[in-house]
């Protein structure tokens, strides 16, 4: 029934909160002048600093590093876009992730199905791949997309079809799985299955009109596929 799956990255190969929150508490001291500034950048990117606290709606959450760099700019005014964007990206790079559930070996478990898998982020490609590479997992995917590696961000479905076109698999053959609205949305729109997991900062009544299934982490994947299968 299943024969590839892709995934988002932030908030589904890695705990959204546990990775994101240090970064970003990072980032905008290093952007800001003053501690009363950079709690105010934060206010304007969704995270709330002295919490570390990200807002549902945050563009950190699903966004890009482009759309996060429109949101601070305003604030920024000895900031060029250019930079501001190769700032975020960089120290993006370097951010501590951590992994929602053991990744080698989950994902591993998967390959050994037989399954093709890719992942699709709006996080730039470098980054996604210097985090993966970090946890030893690149060698594991496919397919490997950012919103900046030629086929548009989620929800467009761009990443997801490049991945079946590298794959040759049928789209109702492929799961996306994803935490956010933007990943179901992106799965739906290529013609996928669409798997929901709470590893982000959505809860599962956002996500379950979206979703085929509602899962706590993509270590429940193989249950939900045996489920399938029987």
């Amino acid at each position: 029934m299943i024969d590839g799956i892709v995934f988002d990255k932030d908030g589904t190969l890695f705990d959204f909160r546990k990775s994101w929150g240090a970064w970003a508490q990072a980032f905008l001291h290093s952007v800001a002048d003053t501690a009363d500034e950079a709690a105010a950048l934060g206010g304007m990117i969704g995270f709330d600093l002295a919490r570390g606290e990200f807002a549902n709606d945050s563009p950190v959450i699903a966004g890009t590093a482009s759309e996060i760099a429109e949101c601070l700019l305003p604030a920024l005014p000895g900031w060029e876009f250019g930079d501001l964007v190769a700032r975020i990206n960089g120290e993006a790079a370097q951010a501590p992730m951590a992994e929602a559930v053991p990744l080698a070996a989950t994902l591993g478990a998967l390959r050994n199905r037989g399954l093709k898998l890719g992942l699709a982020t709006n996080d730039t490609e470098a980054p996604a791949r210097a985090h993966l590479d970090r946890h030893g997992i690149t060698p594991l995917f496919d397919f490997i997309a950012g919103y900046d590696s030629g086929h548009g961000p989620k929800p467009g479905p761009g990443m997801c079809l490049a991945f079946l076109r590298e794959t040759g698999l049928q789209p109702h053959r492929v799961a996306m799985v994803g935490d956010s609205r933007h990943d179901l949305q992106a799965g739906r729109a290529a013609g996928m299955r669409t798997v929901a997991v709470l590893t982000g900062i959505a809860e599962a009544p956002e996500l379950a009109d979206l979703a085929d299934v509602v899962l706590p982490d993509i270590g429940a994947l193989q249950g939900w596929i045996d489920s399938l299968d029987g």
